[in-house]
């Protein structure tokens, strides 16, 4: 039996919670999406690091330097659990899950690709993965093409997925769980397809890792990104997970202090995996912040965070599609889907449904969400989207109907 989630105890930890926005009118929060709230344990973290241990890392022999190069290091082994990494070599802190794909981009792709390679996305992907790959098809002439999906279910076309892998694709990068849609896509069997076919595999983790536990050895990723913010840690902190020989085999990102074993007039040597990929000094306190975010949500127990947002995705979504014109981007159902709602309401353009629901407390999102290609299929040139995570609650729903019903009232 899966234990519940102790939320009165879980929302305790999160101040914010107990604001009101206006007098009388209490926050709900349903952008978690874009980034979740931070719980008060992780900030007292980073600050006991900050307040007693802070030094730069790795060189220093004294003991502060020595306390935090063990802090530091004993968050990317703590990250290598998290997704079951072999190595935690194989764990790259950068600042988010945007500048992981550019890492891959501008290293992997430079070092192997070349004019006429052809790179496999989907048309679901946030642009963070696929503008990289569209500046490197204008650098080196690599061919991208696009996965579709259907707009009416919002998954992935995959007879149109095998079509294209048979054309031989040199890397196949796509989303784990759309950050729109809230799909959430058969990365194992879509992984096995690829290596089939002689692809790499980068997935795009960032929506997913917050929710799931990951394990990139049996989903198969080459490479998997995500980001701190977006799962309780700080803002400035994400990871490239890297198969070890494709991180060895790949030349360094960028040059400067700490990514070098020797350097000279006339040249350098790289540092091993991982310095090699780390210059300049790291978000010290982020990594240690994004590990006791890790520690907190493995503390919760994945299996009741999971049970929690299914529960709250399944008492949302049949309501809002009685909403009067409300037309919802994705999955009509709960399988395979994550607690991510994008809908396009007749009665409103989406900034001002958004502005309505604020004056009522409730945060959401209103805009493009990265993703312009794929608003682009449906016709719309935004959406509203409310996304769920651990800390929310039916009574959060309810107030984000009520909210919809009014700006139906107030504009249809």
């Amino acid at each position: 039996m899966v234990s519940a989630l102790p939320l009165e105890r879980v929302r305790a930890d999160f101040p914010v919670l107990q604001r009101e926005v206006r007098p009388g009118v209490p926050l709900v929060y349903l952008d978690s999406t874009a980034s979740t709230l931070k719980p008060r344990p992780i900030i007292e973290r980073m600050a006991a690091f900050y307040l007693h241990h802070y030094a730069n890392i790795h060189r220093g022999i004294h003991t502060l330097a020595e306390e935090a190069t063990e802090a530091y290091e004993g968050a990317r082994a703590r990250v290598a659990r998290f997704i079951g990494a072999a190595h935690p070599e194989e764990i790259v802190f950068v600042r988010n899950a945007t500048e992981a794909i550019n890492l891959v981009a501008r290293t992997w792709g430079r070092a192997f690709l070349k004019e006429g390679d052809l790179v496999l996305l989907t048309e679901m992907e946030h642009h963070a993965n696929i503008v990289p790959w569209q500046q490197l098809a204008r650098e080196k002439g690599i061919r991208l093409a696009f996965v579709p999906f259907h707009p009416e279910t919002g998954r992935l076309d995959l007879e149109a997925y095998e079509d294209l892998l048979a054309q031989g694709p040199k890397l196949v990068a796509f989303v784990h769980m759309s950050n729109v849609l809230g799909t959430v896509n058969p990365v194992a069997e879509m992984t096995r397809q690829a290596h089939e076919a002689g692809a790499a595999v980068l997935v795009d983790g960032a929506q997913a890792a917050p929710h799931y536990p990951v394990n990139v050895q049996a989903l198969g990723a080459d490479f998997y990104v995500f980001s701190g913010h977006k799962m309780l840690g700080p803002t400035g902190i994400g990871v490239l997970y890297g198969r070890r020989d494709l991180l060895e085999a790949m030349p360094p990102f960028l040059g400067g202090g700490g990514m070098i074993r020797k350097v000279t007039l006339e040249g350098f040597t790289p540092a091993d995996l991982p310095a090699k990929y780390e210059a300049g000094t790291p978000a010290i306190g982020e990594a240690i912040g994004l590990a006791a975010a890790i520690e907190y949500l493995e503390t919760l127990g994945w299996e009741a965070i999971t049970a929690h947002e299914r529960d709250l995705g399944a008492y949302l979504l049949p309501r809002l599609l009685e909403v009067p014109g409300l037309h919802l981007l994705g999955p009509a159902d709960m399988e395979n889907r994550g607690g991510v709602f994008s809908f396009w309401l007749e009665a409103a353009h989406p900034h001002d449904v958004a502005q309505v629901l604020d004056h009522y407390g409730v945060a959401v999102r209103a805009g493009h969400h990265c993703a312009q290609p794929l608003h682009r299929r449906y016709g719309y040139p935004a959406s509203t989207r409310a996304s769920l995570y651990l800390y929310n609650t039916r009574e959060d729903l309810d107030r984000l109907l009520k909210a919809l019903y009014r700006v139906v009232e107030m504009f249809g």
